[in-house]
């Protein structure tokens, strides 16, 4: 993953106690130009300082608390968890108290990558099931009795949008510049009648791609 920017470098916040998997998170992005900043105290740090924070929950016996607390002080800040529970119902709780995305332990290198990529362009990272439960519109956008039509471009956008892929990998994928991403993906949720992009991608799995026809 590149820089954000020459004066503004990408700075990942982690709050964690157990020193093994402390160092194992700093070595996943030790080769990603990502300045990783340890974080002892919670809420210790300045909101520009820091482009995500990562919460190892064990580092806290008041997790929903921490969360919900640190949005309230720190409005700006992309938390993602790093949990042990796998359980749908749970992790909905932490993305509703505030979190961006949740990690189990047993996430991949590259799923770690992804998260990242994922909520540094706005989207919540969390497993399908939790997502769909996020939506208030379980359609995920217009009735399915009109919908809209797509160009071949936009088919391509939308399948690796349900792949998981961050604007920037999307951008690589399809050899066009990430902005140009990015106006593909503003104009798909105005014709799709969508507000945000965790949406417009459930509008893809339900319609488009669907689940049961897709790889994990």
């Amino acid at each position: 993953m590149a820089k954000e920017s020459t004066n503004h470098p990408f700075r990942l916040g982690l709050m964690a106690t157990d020193p093994v998997r402390l160092a194992g998170l700093e070595a996943i992005f030790e080769q990603s130009n990502i300045e990783v900043v340890p974080i002892t105290v919670p809420g210790s740090f300045r909101e520009s300082d820091l482009s995500i924070l990562i919460i190892d929950s064990q580092a806290t016996e008041h997790l929903l608390v921490l969360l919900a607390s640190l949005t309230r002080t720190h409005p700006g800040i992309r938390i993602v968890v790093l949990g042990q529970h796998n359980d749908p119902e749970y992790i909905q709780k932490v993305i509703g108290a505030g979190a961006r995305g949740y990690l189990a332990y047993s996430a991949s290198e590259r799923d770690f990558q992804m998260a990242i990529d994922a909520v540094r362009d706005g989207s919540v990272w969390a497993p399908r099931k939790v997502l769909a439960n996020l939506i208030s519109h379980p359609s995920g956008g217009r009735p399915s009795s009109d919908p809209p039509e797509f160009t071949p471009r936009e088919v391509q956008v939308l399948e690796l949008l349900t792949a998981g892929r961050s604007n920037r990998e999307i951008g690589l994928s399809l050899q066009i510049d990430e902005s140009t991403v990015k106006a593909h993906v503003g104009r798909l949720m105005r014709k799709v009648g969508v507000a945000n992009r965790i949406s417009l991608t459930m509008y893809a799995m339900q319609h488009l791609f669907p689940i049961s026809g897709r790889k994990k």
